[in-house]
């Protein structure tokens, strides 16, 4: 081999190996990603598909939310400080973390 095809094939093996360091990191994203929007979609069923409710529904759209408050709520709701009919048992069974990532998926949606 000379001196020319070494470098080819460095720069080939180099290449390789950027990109399946990508590739990993945007498989990673995606499960990520997924695991996030299958989290919120447990309340798609009274708030709506993306968390917008029907226009005059008595239920609030939770699409562009602040964080801060939906998770101030959610855990008035776990401590059966706020009253509800469905939230408190249903935010019984949601760890914080669960919490914390149902509020950033719907805070990020636009309204």
């Amino acid at each position: 081999m000379n001196t020319r095809s070494i470098q080819t094939l460095a720069r080939c093996i180099a290449l390789s190996w950027v990109c399946g360091i990508a590739a990993t990191a945007q498989a990673q994203l995606t499960a990520e990603a997924l695991h996030t929007r299958a989290t919120a979609a447990m309340c798609a069923n009274c708030h709506g598909t993306e968390g917008r409710t029907i226009e005059g529904s008595s239920i609030p759209s939770l699409a562009g939310m602040p964080k801060d408050y939906m998770v101030l709520q959610m855990k008035a709701f776990k401590e059966g400080t706020r009253p509800a009919t469905v939230m408190h048992q249903l935010s019984k069974g949601l760890t914080d973390a669960q919490i914390q990532t149902i509020a950033s998926y719907y805070a990020a949606i636009p309204r």
